[in-house]
């Protein structure tokens, strides 16, 4: 968990700029990009250099040949496991394990009075992102910190692959206040590996989830169904 001397910086828009830029690279994200880069720029969250590399990816997400930077989004992040943007897969794979962590996640979300859309997974770093937006910044920076190692793993396969979207995990790390530490990362397993049936889970593979056309993350707040959950968005419940 990251350590403080001070109050973190507010960082609510940067975090939701940062999740929209691990979505899917559509017509519509590109058309956005500006916006996306005046709302870093404005909120001051990020130092000069983590700013310059996240403009670099945002720079390479607007080069005019769409279609071959939506394919290299699906080869980078839907292909293998080490870039899984679901946290859960990367200590729980398949495992009966990571259903119960699930479940765990999405009531913290609903204790700070926030619902998923159906079909989204509360594991998706885009939709954890969206969450800790909503909560202040050093409930946020806290939750980002026990996300850390997480997202240090993403950051390190990332960096082995030569893609620019490290930039996003190291700015997270950053407003964690936790260093990006060296990974010794193994090998990805054979697609046709990923595409096995998990037997816990009759063929609910990961491989399988991430071929499914991506929707849009959804993150509504309800009122609260009784007095008692009030309080819940004022920290991070695990």
């Amino acid at each position: 968990m990251g350590l403080f001397k001070t109050a973190p910086r507010p960082m609510a828009h940067t975090l939701r700029v940062l999740a929209r830029l691990l979505a899917y690279p559509d017509g519509e994200l590109r058309a956005h990009l500006p916006l996306l880069r005046t709302a870093l720029r404005e909120e001051g969250a990020l130092s000069h250099a983590r700013l310059a590399e996240i403009e670099a990816l945002m720079a390479q997400l607007a080069r005019p040949d769409a279609l071959d930077v939506e394919a290299e989004y699906v080869q980078l992040f839907d292909s293998g496991r080490r870039t899984a943007l679901h946290l859960f897969e990367h200590v729980h794979g398949e495992s009966r394990d990571r259903g119960s962590a699930l479940v765990d996640l999405a009531q913290t979300y609903e204790r700070a009075g926030l619902f998923l859309a159906p079909g989204q997974m509360p594991d998706y770093l885009p939709v954890a992102l969206e969450f800790a937006s909503t909560q202040p910044p050093r409930e946020a920076a806290s939750f980002l910190g026990e996300i850390a190692h997480l997202v240090n793993l993403i950051f390190a396969a990332l960096e082995q692959r030569g893609s620019r979207y490290a930039s996003v995990m190291g700015a997270l790390l950053d407003l964690a206040g936790v260093p990006a530490r060296p990974v010794e990362l193994p090998l990805d397993e054979p697609l046709d590996a990923l595409w096995e049936e998990p037997p816990a889970f009759d063929g609910c593979s990961s491989a399988a989830r991430a071929a499914q056309p991506r929707a849009a993350v959804r993150v509504s707040r309800r009122a609260p169904a009784c007095p008692s959950t009030d309080n819940a968005a004022q920290g991070v419940a695990r």
